[in-house]
């Protein structure tokens, strides 16, 4: 693998940790094991039959809880636990045997990445929860597992065109959670009604 297979490797498997951190991790694991994707030995552990079975499972746990309005955000909330220092993992392993410098350095990147990818999938969550109908919910959540499957599939393909397209979406998505800074700030300063 070239250095930029395996940066685009390191940082797809950070990004979509932040959606799908299940779903990264199954799918990962079983195209390797049937050979469709080259792994990196320190990540040779996703090939194991247990891990794609555990991955598999709460792949499909959280395909149903990210579909229930209000739920999705206390598991978003949860999962901000697990997924970002998993992501960070995920990338810093993806460097392969390399200088340690090199594998500290992209478990940091990964983790922000992650976190970025992450807060901004759980801020539009809790937006689009305050509407009462659930198909806005549902819609989101098919388009992010749509975008997982898109961005590993555009990762594999052409790695160059992944990582351009990795800026747009980090830009958006930094220009989005100051938006919902800003959103929650007001909410927050907004003086309470005095009982009547």
């Amino acid at each position: 693998m070239d250095l930029v297979q395996t940066i685009a490797l390191s940082a797809g498997l950070a990004w979509a940790s932040g959606l799908r951190l299940y779903l990264v991790v199954f799918l990962a694991g079983l195209l390797s094991y049937f050979g469709y994707l080259h792994l990196p030995e320190t990540l040779a552990v996703l090939r194991n039959p247990l891990v794609i079975g555990a991955a598999g499972v709460m792949a499909f746990a959280e395909l149903i809880a990210d579909k229930i309005p209000a739920f999705d955000s206390l598991w978003d909330s949860f999962q901000t636990f697990i997924r970002i220092p998993a992501g960070a993992l995920l990338a810093a392993f993806a460097m392969g045997e390399v200088d340690p410098a090199w594998t500290v350095a992209a478990g940091l990147i990964g983790g922000t990445i992650t976190a970025g990818t992450h807060f901004a999938k759980a801020g539009s969550r809790l937006a689009i929860n305050t509407s009462p109908e659930p198909f806005s919910n549902w819609l989101a959540s098919f388009s992010e597992e749509g975008m997982v499957l898109g961005a590993l599939w555009t990762m594999l393909a052409s790695p160059l065109v992944f990582l351009g397209l990795l800026v747009v979406f980090l830009v958006l998505a930094g220009w989005l959670l100051t938006r919902f800074w800003s959103l929650f700030s007001r909410l927050i300063r907004r003086p309470s009604r005095p009982s009547a």
